[in-house]
């Protein structure tokens, strides 16, 4: 699929924007995809923290486990997440302070199982997809301040 990246501009501080993506509580207030978590570390998101969620793309769920592997609050967080079969991915959310709010930069890499059959086969299945819910959850996530 190659890597998906999307920003925006949201009405508040970084620190508020930090609170509410960073927290496992709120993934399905923002995260298009999100349908469970199904368990999370205590306490705030800090290097280390793990959390284990179900997502689904195009109707199948997949239980993703993540570890917080980078993590500057509240500027940047660098997730490494495994799946099914051996596929994995690797996230990051970086907040600038910028115009009075935070401008939201947001990469994702999904490696598939089976190498460059994976690879061909998800990009065969997922087409834009992966684009556009990147975009959609950002919006929610800037509805929430509005």
């Amino acid at each position: 699929m190659g890597a998906v990246t999307a920003e925006l501009q949201i009405d508040a501080a970084p620190q508020a924007v930090w609170d509410v993506a960073l927290n496992p509580q709120r993934l399905g207030d923002w995260v298009t995809i999100h349908r469970e978590l199904n368990d999370c570390d205590e306490g705030r998101a800090r290097l280390g923290f793990e959390l284990v969620q179900t997502i689904e793309l195009r109707g199948a769920p997949l239980k993703v486990r993540w570890e917080l592997v980078g993590c500057d609050e509240p500027h940047l967080a660098k997730w490494a997440g495994s799946g099914a079969a051996g596929s994995r991915a690797e996230t990051s959310y970086r907040l600038e302070a910028k115009d009075g709010g935070t401008r939201f930069h947001y990469s994702n890499e999904f490696f598939p199982p089976l190498g460059i059959i994976g690879r061909v086969a998800e990009r065969a299945l997922a087409g834009d997809l992966p684009q556009r819910e990147a975009m959609a959850s950002l919006e929610r996530l800037r509805q929430i301040f509005a």
